[in-house]
């Protein structure tokens, strides 16, 4: 799907309902702006359900400041004009009320993004706006002195978070990745642990990290195995979004078809819309014409040359597992049979091993060590179908939150002994 080919009530619309559906905003929270080429500011009705908002609700603001609609816009449209006053660059305003970013606004303070290495980079310097009465002048005032800083993610007192960009997806994607952050130094905080913070230098490696480049080619022919692994794929892919797996730009889903050549989700494609045309194939060197794999797909590769009975593998970031992936708590499997027959052992490797020695960590992924967490980066899960590598992401995540509850709760967690192990082991079959 093009979003920018929507029309701006409709893609306000889709992101509302999108903030919505996942929990981001309330019914009677939260507003959205758009500014077109002319000048013209599509926004947010207020005082309408969020849940139920439809374009023809969407307002009109002029730029001789005329208003048109059947509806007022948001009572806040005053800071969305103020901030494309004063920045020219942003096009887009989105403003809401997550809980997790409320909890920083109350302590009057800003998530910190250097816990995963491109949080930093998409968000830019998150800034802390003085708390005024919501509509007031000078919550504008407030605000906009933040952008006029350049700051285009902003934390309001009390209150909120502002983010704006050149377009709404991109508005939007800030706003799920300093959520992503919130969560993490919250996850963090209820297993007692403080988050380790990458270096700038750390960042850089990363940021060096590029489109792997390969030649192009251009399938002759689908075969129907191939349509139904792009098919099953994406809905997998789209379900992983929708659990929060996933977020909207973040997340590799690969599976090896029996020619051995595999399909790849694509660069920095959303998530929540991908259909089986925007998956890439890709053999050896070669990948499908006019399109961008994954940049971990050498990784990927690598675990496939290793291991014949793997088909299928999963990077992604879970917000419960990742406060493990950015803490040296120690994570355990030996809580819960399941967790324990499906995951095995899960180790943790140190930050950059997924794109700096792909071959080396390739080595230490096998069918008996299918799941690993690798430090402030993401975890890696891997099955002999699409279906088993899911659903360890799935219990993975499960167990790392019954983990961190049982934490919450105080006293010592007891986990399986030597002996009560091998039992499982002997029940499931690992032996």
């Amino acid at each position: 799907m093009n979003f920018h080919m929507l029309h701006p009530a409709d893609r306000i619309v889709m992101i509302m309902s999108r903030l919505y559906d996942y929990g981001m905003t309330t019914t009677s929270g939260g507003n959205i702006s758009i500014r077109d080429d002319d000048g013209t500011v599509w926004i947010t009705p207020g005082g309408t359900d969020k849940g139920s908002l439809r374009r023809e609700d969407i307002v009109r603001i002029l730029p001789d400041g005329s208003i048109e609609g059947t509806l007022k816009p948001s009572s806040e449209y005053p800071f969305h004009m103020a901030i494309y006053a004063c920045r020219p660059d942003v096009n887009a305003v989105l403003h809401a009320h997550p809980s997790s970013l409320c909890s920083f606004s109350a302590l009057r303070r800003v998530p910190d993004t250097a816990c995963v290495p491109d949080a930093s980079y998409i968000c830019g310097k998150v800034a802390l706006a003085k708390y005024a009465v919501p509509g007031s002048e000078l919550l504008g005032d407030m605000i906009t002195r933040e952008f006029s800083h350049g700051h285009s993610t902003v934390i309001l007192e009390n209150h909120g978070v502002v983010i704006g960009a050149s377009e709404l997806f991109e508005a939007f994607n800030m706003f799920e990745t300093l959520i992503f952050c919130a969560k993490l130094e919250i996850n963090a905080a209820k297993i007692s642990a403080s988050p380790k913070r990458l270096s700038d230098k750390h960042i850089a490696l990363y940021r060096l990290k590029t489109s792997v480049i390969l030649e192009d080619f251009q399938p002759e022919s689908f075969s129907s195995d191939e349509l139904e692994v792009r098919r099953s794929m994406c809905r997998l892919i789209n379900r992983a979004y929708d659990h929060g797996l996933f977020s909207s730009t973040q997340g590799t889903f690969s599976t090896r078809l029996s020619d051995g050549a595999i399909i790849v989700t694509p660069y920095a494609m959303d998530r929540k819309y991908l259909v089986p045309e925007d998956l890439v194939r890709v053999e050896g060197i070669k990948k499908e014409k006019g399109k961008s794999p994954s940049r971990s797909v050498v990784l990927h590769n690598e675990i496939y040359k290793n291991n014949p009975e793997i088909n299928s593998i999963i990077m992604a970031r879970p917000p419960e597992i990742m406060a493990y992936a950015v803490t040296d708590s120690e994570f355990t499997t030996k809580i819960v049979p399941e967790s324990y027959a499906v995951l095995r052992d899960v180790k943790k490797y140190p930050f950059g091993s997924s794109f700096m020695q792909p071959k080396l960590l390739a080595k230490e992924i096998s069918p008996d060590a299918p799941v690993c967490v690798i430090e402030n980066d993401c975890v890696i899960v891997c099955g002999s179908s699409q279906l088993q590598a899911y659903d360890r992401l799935e219990v993975l995540e499960n167990s790392a939150k019954t983990l961190t509850d049982a934490l919450s709760l105080g006293g010592r967690i007891v986990t399986f002994n030597d002996e009560e192990t091998e039992d499982i082991k002997r029940a499931f079959g690992i032996i």
